[in-house]
């Protein structure tokens, strides 16, 4: 006779009764049968499928950077035969997202063991998919800011030539155009419908550009920026409102540091209206000044002296030959005012000022052995009657 916890099968036979919700567990006062009875409750297959599931993905997750070596031992084996980096580069910066790829393959293949049914299977599959579009766009988004490093084997397959000053701007540009191919991909792999969000844009579109004003405002001035190339990245400029050593230039904005060691952000529009001085394409930086001597000194040491520091000039390894003036060029308030105009062959600053002192301390040395004394800024007073300066006691 069947006991109350049976049922009759409608084969005929007795089926038990398997009420999960009903079978409460309590270890700790769990006797033996009901031990048996909660194991007998368990679907064994399915802890047999998830041990597998776990060895599955273990093995990819353990294994994947002896994978990903081997496969770029294997790739690396024809790329380095040829004659441009191009293909080094690529293979080097998708080496994150591959290891990252054996790891996602492992999860699939381990969720794929599983018998979760048909469409639990093809949302896994998608999701598959839509992380191998976010690894491929991940590698080529790593690419994009070390392109810079084959300029010169660009230049010679486009036969085109890039300036510096481009690349930040181009690389920025190329991770934009990946990211929103990326997400469009991924939008049809989910089957969302992205007509309605352009037409959206659209309708918007008037309100969008009033609103971005000043966003297109900087950005056609950092195209003139671009195109005009007043300076590059690297250079020592001057504004009316900053200078210092540009940083980084992008469309909405150019990274300036100042000498303070402070990074001021200029807007591009307020930038391509200022007038900019590029000190960095100096070929030449100039040195000039009024040597002032005193008022009773004989002409003919005021002769030697001019003399003597046109030929020091002339000889000396850092100053530019072509443009020397050392004149008798005034009398001043204090003194005699010897003109100097002549420049130096080096623009670094800290180089130029080591190149000024050693000038100035050869004018000294020739000013000591001709006997000339610096003039220094002074005043006569001078009485009409001399009985009148005398003070009477």
């Amino acid at each position: 006779m069947a006991s109350r916890s049976d049922e009759v099968c409608p084969a005929g036979g007795i089926c038990r009764e398997k009420r999960h919700s009903s079978f409460n567990i309590n270890i700790e006062g769990m006797s033996v049968m009901g031990l048996i009875r909660y194991l007998d409750l368990i679907n064994l297959d399915l802890i047999y499928n998830l041990l597998i599931a776990a060895a599955i993905f273990a093995f990819w997750v353990v294994l994947r950077r002896v994978f990903t070596d081997l496969v770029f031992k294997y790739v690396l084996s024809f790329t380095q035969k040829t004659k441009t980096n191009l293909d080094n580069l690529l293979i080097e910066g998708f080496r994150g997202p591959l290891q990252l790829f054996f790891i996602v393959l492992g999860l699939y293949l381990a969720l794929s063991y599983l018998p979760f049914g048909r469409e639990a299977d093809l949302f896994i599959a998608r999701c598959f998919r839509t992380a191998i579009i976010i690894l491929i766009t991940v590698g080529f988004y790593n690419l994009a800011d070390r392109f810079q490093e084959l300029d010169g084997e660009l230049e010679k397959l486009l036969g085109i030539k890039i300036d510096k000053i481009l690349w930040p701007v181009l690389a920025k540009a190329a991770k934009v155009i990946m990211v929103a191919l990326s997400v469009t991909i991924i939008a049809q792999e989910w089957e969302y419908r992205i007509d309605g969000f352009i037409a959206g844009l659209g309708l918007g579109g008037l309100a969008i550009s009033l609103a971005a004003k000043d966003v297109l405002t900087n950005f056609f001035g950092g195209l003139v920026i671009i195109t005009d190339k007043p300076f590059s990245i690297g250079d020592w400029i001057a504004t009316p409102s900053v200078e210092g050593t540009v940083e980084d230039i992008n469309f909405r904005s150019t990274k300036i540091r100042t000498f303070a060691d402070a990074l001021v952000t200029i807007p591009n529009a307020v930038l391509a209206n200022e007038s900019i001085t590029n000190w960095s394409r100096m070929g030449k930086r100039r040195i000039t000044f009024n040597l002032g001597i005193m008022y009773n000194t004989p002409k003919e040491k005021i002769a030697r002296c001019i003399r003597d520091i046109k030929e020091m000039l002339e000889k000396h390894p850092e100053v530019h030959k072509e443009t020397i003036f050392v004149r008798f060029d005034s009398f001043g308030e204090s003194g005699i005012e010897i003109f100097l105009y002549f420049f130096t062959i080096t623009t670094n600053w800290a180089k130029y000022l080591e190149v000024k002192e050693d000038i100035n301390f050869k004018i000294v040395e020739i000013l000591e052995r001709e006997g000339v004394a610096l003039a220094f800024p002074s005043t006569s007073v001078y009485f009409e009657n001399e009985l009148q300066a005398n003070v009477k006691h």
